[in-house]
């Protein structure tokens, strides 16, 4: 039977295989059998409360099977997840909650004290709590049947340029590899891959034969020389993507693990994370630019299933015409992976998600990703810059925009530019004011995530300015760089 609702992936699975291992980390795991049983408990509960139905719920994240089994409880229960990584800044966990309108905040035991900060926003419903419910699988089944398989899974929010996070709207298409083909999947502590020695070492000591990685922690394992010292022996498929892959860490995992095959995937989550595959399957050299691949199709050899599927890449320039093989233009994406918008933002919508120029005489919406890239000999498209001031930084994706907008709430800053350093992968902050750079750091650090923290420090008399009166931001970037090159 076709599938309508993400959650049926673990409920196939757990009636094949449920005593097998779903779900582990360093504190336990859960079997199929299990996890169906604690999702559906917390769905029951769920789907209790006053106007808990197909509407947001947020989640209180973090690496654990709990999580998952949180995040599954939602789905149960005929509603969509905003997961919240229960590290991030206060202020920011409510923006997002403002803008969603959660019906319930869902959280474990360890994450009470910031869930009961937030009790002001929403119903609190503590995991472990709801998991001692009988589950109502009458209520249960009554709920999915008004699902379909176009309604959201999950908001995601990303880096908004305007200083207010952005929700993608992400609807039930092919998510959950590892529910899907009854794999374990091991989640590892994040303290792992700042530390590649241990990562590779947890790997090979779990037996990991997959992993889908973000490009930087790809990166680190190799560049580190921590690949030379473990190698992870029963690792066969390896999938990388968020940053340009650089070829001469593809040869050092192809050196150290010849049986391995590489993907290098492309995608923002726009387009359910990935629209775009390559198979590296030779050597390269060291400078050569890894392609981003092309369109990913059913017949297309995608590690641990197929998760793209019915997609196209098209290249457009500014006239919104297409972009001959050679041509520069913007990459823009179609078919059955893209998002179905922002959260309540119809205008931001409208502007990303378009009618298809090339197609005008019935609805279809193509993505424009503002990633600039050229289509070349080989059929390959290449990546080439953005057309924002949008990064790829860590794995995620982040605005400039936002992290200006965070210095210029801090007392003490007058003027204040972002700019990335792409050669040293690092967030460069230039500002102007009266405190010293601790004091701006620590301040940050109270409103952004980690992984949006300036790497980078300058503080100057004053910061130029353009004959327009603006802040000329190209100067000051190539001021800075040239410096330090």
């Amino acid at each position: 039977m076709p599938m309508t609702n993400a959650a049926e992936y673990l409920e196939r699975t757990a009636a094949r295989v449920p005593d097998k291992v779903a779900f582990s980390d360093a504190s336990g795991s859960l079997t199929f059998g299990q996890l169906l049983q604690d999702a559906r408990a917390l769905g029951t509960v769920l789907a209790g409360l006053p106007g808990c139905k197909n509407a947001p719920v947020a989640v209180l994240t973090g690496r654990t099977v709990q999580s998952v089994a949180a995040l599954q409880g939602v789905l149960q229960s005929g509603n969509y997840y905003v997961p919240i990584d229960e590290q991030m800044p206060e202020a920011r966990m409510r923006r997002i909650l403002a803008q969603v309108h959660a019906r319930a905040i869902v959280f474990p035991e360890a994450c009470r004290p910031q869930a009961e900060r937030l009790a002001d926003c929403a119903p609190l419903v503590c995991l472990e709590e709801a998991e001692k419910t009988a589950p109502d699988n009458a209520l249960l089944q009554a709920r999915r049947e008004q699902i379909i398989d176009l309604d959201p899974v999950y908001l995601l929010f990303t880096s908004g340029s305007t200083g207010t996070p952005k929700g993608i709207v992400i609807s039930c298409k092919d998510l959950y590899q590892t529910l899907k083909l009854g794999a374990t999947c091991v989640i590892l502590e994040k303290k792992f891959f700042a530390l590649p020695l241990f990562l590779l070492q947890a790997l090979d000591r779990n037996g990991v034969t997959a992993v889908n990685w973000a490009t930087s922690a790809f990166h680190l394992a190799a560049s580190s020389g921590a690949l030379e010292k473990c190698v992870p022996h029963a690792l066969r498929k390896i999938v990388v993507g968020g940053e340009a892959l650089q070829a001469r860490y593809v040869n050092m995992w192809k050196r150290a693990i010849p049986e391995a095959d590489l993907y290098n995937m492309y995608g923002p989550t726009e387009t359910t994370v990935d629209c775009a595959a390559l198979h590296l399957t030779r050597t390269y050299r060291d400078d050569e630019p890894i392609p981003i691949g092309r369109a990913c199709r059913d017949d297309e050899a995608i590690p641990i299933g197929k998760a793209c599927r019915n997609m196209q890449l098209l290249l457009l320039k500014d006239d919104l015409t297409e972009a001959a093989p050679g041509e520069t233009g913007e990459l823009c994406v179609r078919g059955s992976g893209l998002a179905a918008g922002y959260f309540a933002d119809a205008e931001k919508t409208n502007s990303a998600f378009i009618q298809n120029p090339l197609c005008p005489d019935y609805r279809d919406i193509l993505y424009r990703t503002g990633d600039m890239a050229v289509q070349r000999e080989d059929g390959n498209f290449y990546f080439l810059a953005r057309r924002d001031g949008q990064i790829k930084h860590m794995g995620y994706r982040i605005e400039l925009g936002e992290i200006e907008t965070a210095l210029y709430s801090v007392k003490g800053l007058r003027e204040a530019v972002c700019f990335y350093d792409a050669m040293r992968d690092r967030i460069v902050c230039v500002y102007a004011g009266d405190l010293d750079t601790n004091t701006l750091a620590k301040a940050l650090r109270t409103a952004l995530p980690k992984y949006m923290l300036p790497n980078v420090y300058e503080k100057l008399e004053a910061l130029p300015h353009n004959a327009n009166g603006k802040l000329d931001r190209a100067a000051l970037k190539e001021r800075f760089l040239h410096a330090q090159s």
